[in-house]
């Protein structure tokens, strides 16, 4: 039987001002009976952490959080969104967070303290707490801590890449954006974007709430110091285009890579990109570096 362990760790409540859409997969904050909880702040946090059958304790593993969209539920994001056989195969733990309730909807606190949140509280120092509570427990490759997220779950791992950066060594985006809460990380960050141009909640060139997809590899494409003109290909076999843009030999051996989907929505994308689903292409691409850059 595969070890799936539920833990719950609790913090203050805090959210992004800028939402998206609030009719995704589970508008309800009830909490996941399969979960167990711990108290920290006053406040009750849960996490789904995944160890793979593979996983012995002989050598330092990656750790990866895949952070659910405004309105989700971390266990009907891990069934969807899932890295599971990812993690069995090559061994890694895996991290479903719970976002924090307002309003009845789940949702990530990707900015620091200020106007931009819903409150004062601190949804970095619940990942950081989370980090110390898994790496007390397993044997965790420190400088291999990974945030990939979906929608608001991406903001949360553009958040983390921001003011985590000392934690985290790559982040991976779908159907996300990046707020204006920006400071410079304390290294190169490779970030890998996936987005389609029909999408409605965040939209692929932007509006008034959110920044165009361009305008945010811009920014790491300038901070990774990458090269300017990527190298584009194009896989037009399945139901939709798919182009993929890599802007490589950025500083310490990042790079900014972007897959757009052609006409596509705000999702989780099911479609493969050379045989490669969502899943893989995100470990594919974040797997390569740790905090010191490519490995």
């Amino acid at each position: 039987m595969k070890k799936l362990i539920f833990l719950v760790l609790t913090v203050i409540i805090v959210s992004c001002n800028k939402d998206d859409n609030k009719n995704e997969f589970n508008e309800s904050c009830e909490q996941d009976s399969n979960t167990q909880t711990l108290t920290h702040d006053n406040e009750i946090r849960e996490y789904i952490s995944y160890v793979p059958n593979s996983y012995d304790g002989s050598s330092p593993v990656p750790l990866v959080f895949n952070f659910h969209g405004f309105g989700g539920k971390a266990s009907d994001y891990m069934n969807y969104a899932d890295l599971r056989a990812l993690a069995e195969s090559e061994i890694f733990i895996l991290v479903y967070p719970q976002g924090s309730c307002l309003d009845g909807s789940s949702h990530w606190n990707c900015c620091p303290t200020g106007e931009d949140n819903k409150s004062d509280a601190d949804d970095f120092g619940f990942v950081e707490a989370m980090i110390n509570e898994i790496a007390a427990q397993y044997n965790i490759n420190l400088e291999r801590i990974y945030a990939a997220g979906y929608s608001n779950g991406g903001m949360m791992a553009y958040g983390l890449a921001n003011y985590k950066s000392d934690l985290i060594a790559g982040i991976a985006v779908i159907s996300g954006a990046m707020l204006d809460c920006t400071v410079p990380a304390n290294h190169p960050i490779p970030v890998i974007h996936l987005h389609g141009t029909a999408d409605s909640v965040i939209p692929y060139n932007g509006n008034n709430d959110y920044n165009s997809v361009q305008s945010v590899l811009d920014y790491w494409i300038d901070f990774n110091n990458t090269i300017s003109n990527p190298t584009i290909s194009i896989d037009n076999s399945g139901e939709i285009v798919i182009e993929h843009y890599k802007y490589g030999q950025g500083d310490n051996g990042s790079a900014v890579e972007h897959y757009k989907y052609i006409e596509g929505n705000h999702v989780w994308f099911s479609n493969t990109y050379q045989g490669k689903n969502t899943a893989e292409l995100i470990w594919n691409f974040i797997s390569k570096y740790d905090t010191n850059g490519l490995r």
